[in-house]
């Protein structure tokens, strides 16, 4: 028996017209899958409605993966594959496996030797440094700061540190409703010639992307409360 494809599919950012954001091409194999890896089955029903999935939802297959799935193998996920059938893996928003543990699945696809295509969507890590005027020749994505003050104190420093010396934007993200905790942080630990964008609401009917030095941003107050953002610094 052939195997099937696993499929990388991104979903959208914000509300708003599926087709302004996707591809035809990619919504096209969304639309014909049965089968799919998800990591919220509310949300991702509503997505594959909003795409015009051909099947009624009741007809399609779902198995949840997230950080939160327990102790089952990561190869059982792929059964459908190896039984013939192609299957989507659905980041709940962006691209899968990028900021998303979708990776362990695609990595579990390489070792049963499954075809693993991945298709074009929005990455809001890559639309933001595309938006800053920053480096987009040397950049590292760093995931979360941490929660703490003071150990975030110290990783903000070393960030700043990491661009004076490899000239490399550095971009990071937090739970939205930390935000504001994080852009304080960030204004009063960095030097004022220190260039922070803020991406807010990627692709989003409210998307706002300001780029200033930290200097500018101490005079500004943005409106980023509970609202995705992603963070970038540069010099």
């Amino acid at each position: 028996m052939n195997k099937g494809t696993l499929y990388l599919l991104p979903a959208t950012l914000a509300d708003g017209s599926v087709e302004a954001v996707l591809p035809e091409g990619t919504l096209a194999v969304i639309r014909r899958l049965e089968y799919f890896i998800v990591e919220e089955l509310r949300t991702a029903r509503r997505f594959l409605i909003k795409a015009g999935i051909q099947k009624t939802i009741d007809e399609l297959n779902f198995q949840l993966f997230n950080e939160h799935s327990g102790e089952k193998d990561i190869h059982e996920y792929l059964v459908p594959a190896m039984n013939g059938h192609d299957t989507g893996l659905l980041s709940e928003a962006g691209v899968p496996c990028v900021a998303d543990p979708g990776s362990l699945v695609v990595r579990a696809a390489h070792e049963l030797g499954i075809r693993i295509v991945p298709l074009t969507g929005p990455s809001s890590i890559l639309l933001a440094l595309m938006a800053s005027g920053f480096n987009g020749q040397n950049f590292a994505f760093v995931g979360y700061l941490p929660a703490d003050k003071i150990l975030r104190t110290k990783r903000i420093k070393e960030l700043e540190k990491v661009i004076q010396e490899k000239d490399q934007t550095q971009i990071f993200i937090e739970t939205p409703y930390r935000n504001l905790q994080l852009f304080e942080s960030l204004v009063s630990v960095c030097r004022p010639d220190v260039q922070l964008c803020l991406a807010t609401d990627i692709s989003g009917v409210n998307e706002v992307i300001h780029s200033y030095s930290v200097g500018e941003w101490r005079k500004k107050k943005p409106d980023i409360h509970k609202k995705p953002t992603i963070f970038l610094l540069y010099r």
